[in-house]
């Protein structure tokens, strides 16, 4: 017999297609339906009718019959012929039609799972994650199954997934910038993928994704309009964020911020620094008569000029707010002695060293004289105090010597004190002396520290006044007929008592410095006798004491910054002499021997330093140190700078922050440090 099969939409149309293939009648062949057609939901796993046509041979009876078989093939459409059944699912394939071919075997068509039983193996089916097998209309929770031609099996997909498209505007805390931020949605169909037999399958899925972008520029603009934003719109970046296809976030509108102006400054005409360097020679020896030490202006010269701010420009938010420029202050300009203010312009009405020194935008421009002291400073000339330079052609010989500006010994310093609020040059050695340059910087710097206490004391004192003074106890007690001051006395004795000698301190640190020091710092140790420290009962407020406070914190502030930051000391030889100095320390000639010396900034040793104790805030450069004699000599710097020495000797000690090391032998070339783990360690 010639057999074919044949697919169509429909039974009806199966029979056609195969009738035309074979050239034959309906009545010569014998029609068998394996299959008939199913549609899907949405047109997802619709089935096609599929039927088996075979010509009749020489049997009038079976032409008879036809419709019978048809008939009854038709009621038993789910259990078709093996072979057949092949034909139908590998219709490119070269198929066996043994009746053994599918046995033990399953397979996924068109969305639906078969299976054929064997009686030496079951057929396997492994479910992918998102798909569900059903046995009989239950679930199987198994990820592995076996599957039997007895049960009746639906593969459940989530045939549909679809996510909206998510945005959202932001407007940063500045009110500068619109953000955008979207995430397009998508639409993901699936349906189950066809598996060819096998004794064990895995059931996969087919997914198509479709990125939908649902944004409009319309939406964006309302959203905008709605938050206040109803200008400046980046239209172009507004387009692509409609039609991106991944997470993104564009800026879509933008701001102004303001332009910062520029406070009010002197623009200074004169040189204001002067040189601490010693010249060197060709040979390499010191040339102390070339320096050139400080800086002169001849009466009726112009100093500097003075300039105004100049105002920024304001800016405006998205919601077109306007941000105001940030203020901008003039500089404010105290002539001192030998200065006027002209217009915009500082003029020298003397002639000497112009003196600037600077707290916040308060100024005070000076011109300091000078003191040309001929001869040496000794008992035949006595002591020499000075406000402003003093240069000394001589020397000075077991006397004092105080300037408030620069002072300059051409010749030996010997068992002398010299003091300044300035800076010290000396061209000769200083033996057995105490010199100290940046005085009023010192004295700043201890009174702030006292100040700092004494502000943090007022304010805990202050709050428990306050307190005490809401309560109905004190309303109704002797004490409120008497003034605070009898409660300050109280509080002073018994909850801040370390008050009164740190008041003390201060008040008389300012009067042995009071030649050196502003006016406000005077008035804080009058104000803090008045209050706390006199004994009389005074009747005080407390608005005298919050007044006191607030003048406390300022100085205290003040002394932070250093006014001298160009003090600085210059020096050939030192023998047995203390020197102290706010800003940079240099010795210059061959040795600093058994000498005590403090620099608020750097230390450097041309020469050898041997015994004795020096510190340098801002780090020490020396060349050798200590002495094959195994003399004592200590080094110190804070604990973020570092000591460098060319050569040092055995028993030389170095200090940063509290760690300390000494140097068992001769060793060249150190830089110290200290490490994170606070120890002292050397580059190599």
């Amino acid at each position: 017999m010639q057999t074919i099969v044949a697919k169509g939409k429909d039974v009806q149309d199966a029979i056609i297609i195969g009738l035309n293939t074979l050239g034959v009648n309906k009545d010569e062949v014998d029609i068998e339906i394996i299959q008939s057609n199913e549609k899907g939901f949405l047109g997802l796993g619709t089935k096609k009718a599929v039927v088996k046509l075979t010509i009749q041979k020489g049997q009038e009876n079976r032409s008879n019959n036809s419709h019978d078989s048809s008939q009854q093939i038709l009621n038993d459409g789910d259990k078709p012929r093996e072979e057949d059944l092949t034909k139908v699912l590998q219709p490119q394939e070269k198929v066996d039609d043994s009746i053994h071919t599918l046995e033990g075997k399953v397979w996924v068509k068109d969305g639906r799972l078969y299976c054929r039983d064997s009686p030496t193996r079951f057929p396997l089916v492994t479910i992918q994650e998102g798909l569900r097998l059903m046995k009989n209309g239950q679930s199987i929770t198994e990820e592995t199954t076996i599957v039997s031609e007895a049960h009746h099996y639906e593969i459940e997909v989530d045939s549909l997934e679809e996510r909206e498209t998510k945005w959202s505007i932001k407007i940063d805390k500045q009110g500068l910038i619109v953000l955008l931020t979207v995430e397009p949605g998508y639409t993901i169909t699936r349906s189950l993928q066809d598996v060819v037999p096998d004794y064990h399958i895995d059931v996969k899925v087919d997914e198509k994704k479709e990125i939908i972008n649902s944004l409009t520029q319309h939406d964006v603009i309302n959203e905008l309009k709605s938050l206040g934003i109803n200008e400046g719109y980046d239209i172009e970046e507004i387009i692509k964020a409609t039609s991106v296809e991944e997470p993104s976030t564009f800026e879509i509108a933008t701001g102004k911020s303001p332009t910062d102006g520029n406070d009010g400054w002197i623009e200074y005409l004169v040189n204001l620094q002067g040189n601490n360097e010693f010249l060197e020679k060709e040979d390499g020896r010191i040339d102390y008569k070339e320096v050139q030490t400080f800086p002169a202006v001849d009466r009726g010269a112009v100093i500097g000029i003075i300039h105004r701010p100049i105002p920024g420009e304001s800016g405006y938010t998205v919601q077109n707010e306007l941000i105001p420029a940030p203020k901008v202050y003039p500089v404010i300009v105290r002539p001192g002695n030998g200065i006027i203010i002209e217009e915009n312009k500082i003029v020298a009405t003397a002639s000497g060293r112009p003196q600037v020194e600077q707290r916040g935008k308060l100024i005070t421009v000076a011109v300091k004289p000078k003191l040309v002291h001929q001869g040496n400073v000794d008992l035949e000339s006595g002591n020499i105090r000075f406000i402003g330079d003093v240069e000394i052609v001589g020397e000075v010989n077991n006397m004092v010597v105080e300037a408030e500006g620069e002072i300059n010994v051409h010749k030996l310093v010997n068992k002398a004190i010299l003091t300044t609020s300035g800076s010290i040059i000396t061209y000769g050695n200083i033996v057995g002396s105490e010199i100290s340059a940046g005085k009023n910087n010192m004295l700043q710097v201890e009174l702030g520290h006292l100040l700092g206490s004494l502000y943090q004391q007022t304010e805990k004192l202050l709050k428990v006044v306050n307190e005490l003074m809401l309560s109905p106890a004190f309303k109704s007690s002797d004490l409120s007929n008497g003034g605070l001051k009898p409660l300050i006395r109280i509080l002073l004795e018994k909850k801040f008592q370390s008050f009164p000698s740190i008041a003390k301190k201060y008040v008389e640190v300012v009067r042995k410095g009071e030649t050196y020091l502003d006016e406000e710092w005077k008035e804080v140790a009058i104000s803090l006798n008045h209050l706390f420290l006199s004994l009389t009962n005074e009747v005080i407020s407390i608005e005298r004491i919050e007044q006191l406070s607030q003048k406390m914190k300022k100085l205290n502030e003040e002394s932070d910054s250093p006014i001298d930051q160009d003090s600085f000391i210059t020096v050939p030889n030192v023998l047995k002499s203390k020197i102290y100095c706010s800003g940079n320390v240099l010795i210059v000639g061959k040795s600093c021997t058994h000498s005590t010396i403090h620099a608020g900034g750097s230390l450097k040793v041309k020469g050898a330093l041997r015994g004795g104790e020096v510190y340098g805030r801002l780090g020490v450069d020396i060349n050798e140190v200590g002495a094959e004699s195994g003399v004592t000599t200590l080094i110190s710097v804070p604990s973020d700078q570092t000591i460098k020495i060319n050569k040092a000797m055995e028993g030389t000690t170095i200090k940063i922050g509290k760690s300390k090391y000494t140097f068992q032998d001769v060793t060249y070339e150190v830089v110290a440090y200290l490490d994170n783990e606070g120890n002292i360690a050397f580059k190599s």
